[in-house]
């Protein structure tokens, strides 16, 4: 042997023989070495809120009950896995493109996963109602916060446009409708009209929110808003009892109507607005600034202060001499006097209800002769209806007679009704 290896040519031979057998035991094809198939890495993911597609007869059908999205949890190589749950190149669907009308329980499907991977859906099958479609016209009702409005306004009734609008979903829904309104937001308190957009609500009888298509899905909404105000008379209401030896002759405002403003229902029952003499502090000629004093209900009036000129007449301490004077005066009643009615305009026509009689009867007091003839004819009663408008008014009664002779009305005011002669 040792001879053998000492031989350049055997080490040669043999060197190629290894050599070989070597490149023999390598696979090969087609004179290429290929990949060698190692197995790879296992994993499992969970993808969050994948869409859910829904396949069916769109035109004549309302599909419900099918979620929104679902959980679809994945299991493959990792390869697969990482690419499936970056690209969310899949899609989970329903089919019912052959249902029935109906509920029925069906399964989600899932396409275009690779077919490496295993899904597993979480719900994995849902229970539907497929339903018949059907559309229908429904009144739009507008509706806002009347706590909007500012005080001393009214609003009016909204106008909404287009007055209908089309509503298209399931039979059983479409049967539910209730309410179909248009709620107008705002900030801020109104005092002039308002027209915005309006959002369409469809409500059932609870008031929840159905799920229908509206067409079209707003409407111009309109809200007449007006001011609530009109003119009264202020009247003089006076209080207590002048002191001993005082008389009231007369008391004059400065302003004899106000403006007052509040709600429609307020208005129509208010006829006056009033200021109040307290005649027990009143000893001498005086003008006096009055609050005008308005009725519950009544949110502003104008002017709120009024000046008010007192006149009145001192009874003087009676000397002998007076006391035979007044001897002479006579005191008397005048019955029966026609009340008549000045300053009325063409168009108006005027009833009075207080008094019924329309006459008026006179206390009068003056020198015996003249008192003792004096009739209804000697006097004139009358009120001045001057500026006055529609409605209900309490007037003063005015008397016209002898200068000589003092007199006393049994009414101080008349109640009569306006109304327009057309």
């Amino acid at each position: 042997m040792d001879k053998m290896f000492d031989n350049p040519w055997f080490i040669k031979i043999l060197a190629l023989l290894l050599a070989v057998l070597l490149y023999s035991s390598i696979p090969h094809t087609g004179g290429k070495l290929t990949d060698v198939n190692v197995p790879g890495e296992q994993t499992t993911a969970t993808i969050k809120d994948i869409p859910v597609k829904v396949y069916y007869d769109t035109e004549n059908l309302v599909v419900s009950g099918i979620p929104n999205t679902v959980d679809v949890t994945i299991k493959g190589p990792i390869t697969h896995v990482q690419s499936a749950k970056a690209l969310k190149n899949f899609e989970v669907y329903v089919d019912l493109t052959n249902a029935k009308i109906g509920e029925q329980k069906v399964k989600l499907k899932i396409k275009n996963l690779s077919d490496k991977l295993k899904a597993t859906m979480k719900p994995a099958s849902v229970t539907v109602s497929v339903q018949e479609k059907i559309s229908k016209e429904f009144r739009v009702e507008a509706e806002f916060d009347s706590s909007q409005i500012e005080d001393g306004y009214s609003a009016g009734l909204p106008v909404v446009e287009p007055r209908k609008v089309k509503i298209t979903g399931a039979k059983s829904d479409i049967d539910r409708i209730t309410y179909v309104k248009a709620t107008l937001e705002g900030n801020g308190k109104l005092k002039a009209t308002i027209s915005k957009q309006a959002q369409i609500q469809v409500l059932d009888k609870k008031l929840n929110k159905l799920d229908v298509t509206v067409e079209p899905e707003t409407v111009n909404v309109t809200i007449p808003i007006k001011s609530n105000s009109k003119t009264v008379p202020i009247n003089i209401v006076k209080k207590g009892t002048s002191p001993e030896g005082v008389t009231i002759e007369s008391i004059e405002l400065d302003e004899t109507e106000a403006k007052i403003t509040g709600s429609e229902e307020v208005l129509k029952d208010t006829e006056s607005v009033r200021v109040e003499v307290d005649l027990s502090k009143i000893t001498e000629n005086t003008t006096l600034t009055l609050p005008v004093i308005i009725s519950n209900g009544i949110t502003k009036v104008t002017p709120q202060l009024v000046k008010a000129t007192v006149v009145v007449k001192k009874e003087e301490q009676k000397t002998a001499t007076d006391e035979q004077v007044t001897a002479t005066d006579e005191e008397k009643t005048v019955s029966g006097i026609p009340l008549e009615i000045q300053g009325l305009a063409d168009n108006f026509k005027a009833e009075v209800n207080d008094p019924t009689s329309q006459t008026v009867n006179l206390q009068v007091n003056g020198p015996t002769e003249s008192v003792t003839e004096l009739g209804p004819s000697d006097f004139t009663v009358f009120i001045d209806l001057s500026g006055l408008t529609e409605g209900t008014h309490d007037v003063k009664i005015q008397v016209k007679g002898p200068t000589d002779i003092e007199w006393t009305p049994d009414k101080s005011t008349a109640k009569i009704t306006i109304t327009n002669n057309a």
